[in-house]
């Protein structure tokens, strides 16, 4: 559990999703960053050949998240010690948050942030670009944790589990992510 038992903990819950999102954004700007440094390996190729890479890893990704080939995603197995988030609350937040922000902590099931990260690879755009990409996905990840915390209602679960498919569709969410990345190039 990320946020402490209730008002009597000696940390706020307000406080440890803050420095939680902090984190967050944190992991997913150092991600991009890397990204972006990396970019310049594919600088030399030809746009065309860039574009046409993209366009590769987007119709694998949509294949995937069809069903219709199976592409292995990269995971990190590892779960965080319950240590981390138990001695120093606020410590354990924000290395859970900076490692969940960097994408490499936890399996991300769906294929849309590896497209993503590929059409940076691919695209070299430049550091803003590549890093306001990059702290979006940490944001993104901290809505679900942002959200439950301003409903403070139990059903809140419920109503979130018979939303998600309208959240989830993976197809339609990595088409919309490959088109994005093709504007990237523009």
């Amino acid at each position: 559990m990320l946020f402490s038992p209730g008002w009597r903990a000696p940390v706020r819950q307000g406080q440890v999703l803050a420095v939680f999102t902090l984190g967050l954004l944190l992991g997913g700007t150092l991600t991009a960053g890397v990204l972006w440094l990396l970019s310049g390996l594919a600088a030399p190729l030809p746009g065309a050949v860039r574009t046409g890479a993209i366009l590769a890893v987007a119709v694998l990704g949509v294949a995937r998240e069809a069903g219709w080939v199976r592409v292995p995603l990269p995971q990190n197995a590892r779960q965080i010690p319950q240590e981390v988030l138990q001695r120093r609350i606020r410590r354990g937040a924000l290395q859970f948050g900076f490692e969940l922000g960097t994408g490499v902590r936890t399996f991300v099931s769906a294929g849309a942030p590896y497209v993503v990260a590929l059409g940076l690879l691919l695209a070299h755009q430049g550091p803003v670009t590549t890093i306001l990409t990059g702290t979006g996905f940490g944001a993104g990840r901290a809505v679900t944790a942002a959200v439950r915390y301003a409903s403070r209602h139990d059903e809140w679960d419920d109503r979130r589990v018979t939303r998600m498919p309208l959240l989830t569709n993976a197809i339609g969410i990595t088409v919309l992510t490959a088109l994005a990345v093709l504007l990237l190039l523009g």
